[in-house]
């Protein structure tokens, strides 16, 4: 029978063992950050009915679904979190407590093309705070918080979180008379990092029929820019023409003022006048985070404030705020950049216990007694050479090796190896059980971005 050649189709990730760890540990440490903000863990089915998840129907979303019949069944490959999440808060509106903030991070599948960093299955990780009727402002300004804390927790410090209002260039475009034009000025506006300002400005005036001088005003309002301070100085100016542009000013001031009691500091986040978000989904706070070493990159976090979540499902107003992470392709990129910390723990366990006598039993409880003790433990009981064995430690990582031969058993002791140190000592199993924990605990200290 001829083989199949294995192969992986393009556009989807599969990660070796040590590279997967790492990625593990960036989800694990997603997790426990989110759950510090009070977030609760959600999942959601891969697949749903096509009807559900295109109720919006038409645009990219359409063109790039995964959409498969099975029997009379219609179905689709979920292409977001946020259309399951809007149809979970709908389906199960009486079993929730408002403000509901999940959390979720899952595979979605887009079937766009496969190119350097783009996947067309994917992890994202999103967090949304959804309220019933009405949703504070404090909620757009705890998301910088959350942000902020968690990239901090995954190693990074160069990064700056910019923060815009959808409100204010509503009520900007609606000033110089452009509302009807205002979602595709956004929409150019916010490719102004890839395109630059001629670009933009061309494809104000020739392709969207603006007139010369309000695509010099549009292009000397977004240009407002120095410290937070500044730029709300700057925006004061305007203050008293829009109501909406007031409000949104004032949502703005609110944002910032909360920051530094939410430990936000100042240097790590900036009004951003350019920042739109492309979706006229956002009505209200958006943000985008960069890699100040890496712009090339583009955000790596971003969302914003929606007045109606389920608005497809419900006659509900269930207003929210959330943003999401492309995860894989920010771990794509991470790995690129060579910056996956290259010391972070990523062998599958803690321990190879390796028996030297034909007898396995001690071993057996040797490694049963390690693993009560909360260490990962694997018991190597194959028929190689001693170097082999000890190869294989080596290759997976594993920070130490426990021998049990004749002496050990008889001393009811064990001989502990380092492998990062090569120290090896003669010790009781709990007194080794402790030095290995506390070893372990300073491997753990390591984020596994660097």
């Amino acid at each position: 029978m001829a083989k199949m050649t294995p192969r992986t189709l393009s556009g989807f990730m599969e990660l070796l063992p040590a590279p997967q760890q790492q990625m593990e540990r960036i989800l694990q440490t997603l997790r426990e950050t989110y759950a510090l903000y009070g977030f609760t863990p959600l999942d959601t089915p891969v697949i749903e009915s096509s009807e559900v998840l295109l109720a919006k129907g038409g645009g990219e979303t359409e063109k790039q679904i995964y959409r498969f019949q099975k029997g009379e069944a219609d179905l689709s490959l979920r292409f977001d979190l946020t259309v399951p999440l809007a149809k979970y808060v709908a389906l199960h509106y009486n079993d929730l407590s408002f403000p509901f903030r999940r959390y979720q991070i899952g595979k979605v599948y887009r079937g766009e093309r496969a190119q350097r960093g783009r996947f067309r299955e994917f992890y994202q990780a999103d967090i949304d705070i959804i309220g019933d009727g009405k949703l504070s402002i404090l909620n757009e300004a705890e998301i910088p918080s959350i942000i902020y804390k968690t990239f901090s927790a995954l190693g990074l410090k160069r990064f700056r979180i910019c923060v815009n209002n959808r409100k204010i260039l509503n009520g900007f475009y609606a000033m110089l008379g452009l509302t009807e034009a205002s979602g595709e000025i956004m929409r150019t506006v916010d490719k102004l990092d890839k395109i630059g300002f001629e670009k933009v400005e061309a494809i104000l005036t020739k392709e969207l029929g603006i007139p010369a001088e309000k695509a010099a005003e549009i292009l000397s309002f977004i240009s407002i820019n120095g410290t937070n301070e500044s730029v709300l100085s700057g925006l004061e100016a305007y203050q008293g023409q829009n109501p909406l542009f007031d409000e949104g000013l004032n949502e703005l001031k609110m944002v910032v003022r909360c920051l530094a009691d939410f430990g936000v500091p100042e240097e790590a986040f900036a009004v951003d006048l350019t920042i739109a978000r492309g979706l006229d989904y956002y009505t209200g706070t958006v943000y985008e985070t960069v890699l100040l070493d890496h712009p090339e990159i583009g955000s790596v976090c971003s969302g914003g404030r929606y007045d109606n979540l389920a608005e497809y499902y419900t006659d509900k107003q269930l207003p929210g705020v959330g943003i999401s992470i492309g995860l894989t392709r920010l771990f794509y990129v991470l790995g690129e950049q060579n910056m996956l910390n290259p010391a972070l723990n990523t062998a599958p366990a803690d321990v190879l216990v390796l028996p030297m006598t034909d007898d396995l039993s001690a071993a057996v409880s040797t490694a049963t007694r390690l693993r009560e003790s909360g260490i990962r433990v694997q018991l190597y009981a194959e028929q190689k050479k001693f170097k082999q064995k000890m190869s294989y430690a080596d290759k997976l990582g594993i920070p130490f090796v426990v021998f049990l031969g004749e002496d050990e058993i008889a001393q009811e002791k064990i001989s502990l190896k380092d492998m990062r140190s090569g120290e090896q000592t003669l010790l009781p199993l709990g007194e080794a059980a402790g030095k290995i924990l506390d070893t372990l605990e300073e491997f753990g200290k390591a984020a596994p971005i660097c």
